[in-house]
């Protein structure tokens, strides 16, 4: 029911849109955006950071014009999930009229306000991690995009092992705060009489232990469930994997932007520039406790060449026609 919910509510954005055109605009309104790059890369109106970026060109084919209907407070995570929870609660209390932010910064954001509208720029988990109450009317001060992650968890357990055919065993690293990507991974491994070696990070300083422990099992490939402690650390797991020789799926494309060897799952940049949408809405008066959580239009699966042959790996000739995208 839910599902048939958000598709009649993409099929009424339209419509919705057209209503909201009307009604004026008021003062400058103020944007706040939290990203997981660097701040250098968020600031004005031409950020360098590409879902910052098309964040802002989604607010311009929306009539924006910044400076003159409204500016930015932006930060970047920097790649310190340690600095989430402070970065949370300053833009909880700057007055801001919407805030922006990516999957790994909502559960602090949530900690931190339940008044400001947060349009959520990929959910990893939005009902599990108790953002909203359901997709359809989230009921909460979140709403915007659910990444459908865990929902996507068979399908790259599916493309690890076309990759690696003879992998007996696949290492899983995952967090608590995305446990429902684990049961996903269980449920997909047993159903298919794979064989998982589970292990759970509790904080960063762990990843070398994980890695040593994927070893001494004898895991033949690795599954990167990533959530606020992995996801900013996709550098140094990819490091870690091509040390080990272990051929490694992820769940975005930044994942394999920063080294990773293969990664399925929603086009990010794209959801940042469709959560222009949200952003437009809630500016004319819209509450995000009513307007549904939207799904991913588009699953996509990039494969880094580079990262294959650094590690003696052959990738398939039939997945590289399948990809969207290859890093040579």
């Amino acid at each position: 029911m839910e599902r048939r919910a958000f598709v009649v509510g993409l099929a009424l954005a339209a419509i919705v849109r057209r209503g909201a055109a009307a009604q004026p605009l008021r003062k400058l309104f103020r944007v706040g955006i939290l990203s997981l790059g660097p701040t250098s890369q968020q600031l004005g109106p031409d950020p360098l950071y590409a879902p910052t970026r098309a964040l802002l060109r989604g607010l311009r084919e929306l009539g924006y014009m910044y400076g003159e209907h409204f500016m930015t407070e932006a930060r970047g995570g920097d790649g310190e999930p340690e600095r989430f929870n402070t970065l949370a609660t300053e833009f909880s209390r700057l007055g801001l009229d919407v805030i922006v932010a990516p999957g790994p910064m909502l559960p602090a954001l949530k900690r931190a306000t339940s008044t400001v509208p947060v349009v959520m720029a990929g959910a990893l988990d939005p009902l599990g991690q108790g953002l909203v109450k359901s997709l359809a009317r989230p009921g909460t001060n979140f709403t915007g995009f659910s990444l459908q992650s865990a929902e996507a968890t068979a399908k790259r357990l599916e493309l690890l092992k076309e990759l690696v055919p003879t992998a007996k065993l696949i290492a899983v690293l995952w967090e608590q705060t995305i446990l429902s990507h684990w049961q996903a991974a269980e449920a997909a491994a047993k159903a298919r009489n794979w064989k998982l070696l589970p292990i759970e990070i509790r904080d960063a300083a762990e990843l070398e232990a994980a890695m040593r422990t994927a070893d001494e099992a004898g895991a033949q490939a690795l599954l990167v469930l990533g959530g606020g402690i992995l996801f900013p650390r996709s550098r140094r797991i990819a490091e870690l994997a091509a040390k080990s020789r272990l051929p490694a799926m992820y769940s975005l494309r930044p994942q394999v932007e920063a080294g990773g060897l293969m990664s399925y799952g929603a086009d990010i940049v794209a959801m940042w520039h469709r959560a222009a949408v949200f952003v437009d809405k809630i500016l004319r008066g819209a509450k995000p406790a009513e307007l549904p959580v939207q799904l991913p239009l588009k699953f996509e699966l990039v494969i880094n060449q580079k990262a294959a042959k650094s590690i003696g790996l052959t990738v398939p000739p039939a997945m590289l026609l399948r990809a969207d995208e290859i890093v040579q």
